[in-house]
């Protein structure tokens, strides 16, 4: 019945092009036309949006298998803690399960503004603006901060949201080779100098691992007259003395002017955030649009932050142990030949290069019981393709061992490893 009714649908969809598109090009061609995710799945190499039906946060159950979790942002381990998950429901019972409107105008409660004075002091700034979605915050306030007639500076390797908030702010983009602050320094000083200058970069880079390399950017930043924003999603919770980011990290705070964060990765939660001097975030406050024109976010999401928040601080095994996990994990790669690139964090990439030997090899760890990320172009650069992995706080020895020999086995398969 099911496979008639698909025919029909066809059959009228391909009546109507002939009857409207017959003269003028149909902007839907290119879906029409797209057949590599049907392909992926017919081969059974298609990783993406497999459906999760239980989780513990280490491991996870799809189609009724459980096997570990190595593709989760979840780095402390937080998202089924108790104190967490008592605090989201006891915001819904009290403010109901959303605010249906924008904080511009009707959905700011006082918890919004109880969370952002706790993160403006977490990180050491004066002030903080909460947004309904990380993307969100680097799309609006890159936009808001810069346009016409500016300079931004970014690194080739940021992420997504950050090079989308660049184009969206219409500014004149100059992109410097990843990490490197010799290609920086030599573009921003030859750069126009009646242009304001804006610089942003990953504190902990999402598909490398890597952290940038701070304390010679903030030199060449003041040197240049430039403004410094750094996108701390990947580094809250796990760099710093207390988790407070990469600008803490390198005792570096006052010299970083913006610190972007997020609450989906060790905050356990949804949303993002922006903190900056008291005047800047009051403008931004009253002129980006991802936050005035955007749905609040809901109490339970600011609640459960909150309370993230609060544990990470009493807490700091969990910062402490994810760094030992993730370490523990990148000299034992090493040891069996894997390329982790410059990884120092608990993002750790095993870096294959051609795009289907990275399906494959993804496939036959998923079977062998092992989550990973399959990451290829753009997100990565051409012949670069990598599986990402990443570690929480509550891997326990057995499950990183675990992990370790099924890469050695699919390795040697495939390979990747002598």
């Amino acid at each position: 019945m099911l496979s008639e009714m698909k025919e029909i649908a066809k059959q009228k969809l391909k009546a109507r092009k002939s009857e409207f598109f017959s003269e003028y090009p149909d902007v839907f061609n290119k879906m029409y036309n797209f057949t590599r995710a049907k392909t992926a799945k017919a081969l059974r190499y298609y990783p993406y949006f497999l459906k999760i039906q239980e989780s513990d946060t280490t491991e996870v159950v799809i189609e009724g298998k459980k096997v570990l979790m190595l593709g989760s942002n979840n780095y402390l381990g937080l998202t089924k803690h108790p104190e967490i998950a008592e605090a989201g429901i006891e915001a819904i019972r009290r403010y109901g399960s959303g605010l249906t409107g924008s904080r511009f105008l009707n959905g700011n409660l006082v918890l919004h503004d109880e969370l952002e004075v706790k993160l403006a002091r977490f990180v050491g700034k004066e002030a903080a603006l909460v947004f309904s979605t990380g993307f969100g915050v680097n799309l609006g306030v890159i936009a808001t901060t810069v346009g016409p007639g500016d300079l931004l500076f970014s690194d080739e390797l940021n992420h997504a949201s950050i090079v989308d908030g660049s184009r969206f702010s219409r500014a004149e983009i100059i992109r410097f080779k990843h990490n490197n602050m010799k290609d920086l320094e030599n573009k921003i000083s030859a750069a126009d100098k009646t242009k304001g200058r804006f610089i942003v970069v990953d504190g902990i880079f999402s598909m490398e691992g890597d952290i940038i390399n701070l304390p010679e950017l903030v030199q060449i930043a003041r040197k240049y007259g430039a403004r410094l924003m750094v996108d701390d999603a990947h580094s809250l919770g796990v760099l710093g003395p207390k988790g407070n980011g990469t600008a803490a990290h390198f005792g570096l705070t006052d010299q970083v002017d913006m610190i972007m964060g997020t609450f989906s990765k060790s905050l356990a939660c949804v949303g993002g955030f922006v903190a900056a001097e008291e005047p800047v975030i009051d403008y931004l406050k009253h002129h980006t649009r991802t936050m005035i024109f955007t749905a609040a976010l809901p109490p339970s999401n600011v609640a459960m932050v909150s309370k993230a928040l609060d544990i990470i601080e009493k807490e700091p095994w969990r910062r402490k142990k994810v760094l030992e996990n993730a370490a523990y994990i990148q000299k034992n790669l090493k040891k069996m030949g894997f390329n982790i690139g410059m990884s120092t964090t608990p993002v750790v990439p095993v870096i294959i290069g051609e795009e289907m030997k990275t399906f494959r090899v993804w496939k036959d760890l998923f079977e062998e019981g092992v989550y990973t990320n399959p990451v290829i172009p753009p997100a990565v650069p051409e012949n670069r393709c990598l599986l990402r992995t990443s570690y929480m706080a509550t891997h326990i020895q057995s499950q990183l061992n675990f992990c370790l020999d099924k890469f050695y086995k699919v390795g040697k398969k495939h390979g990747i490893i002598t």
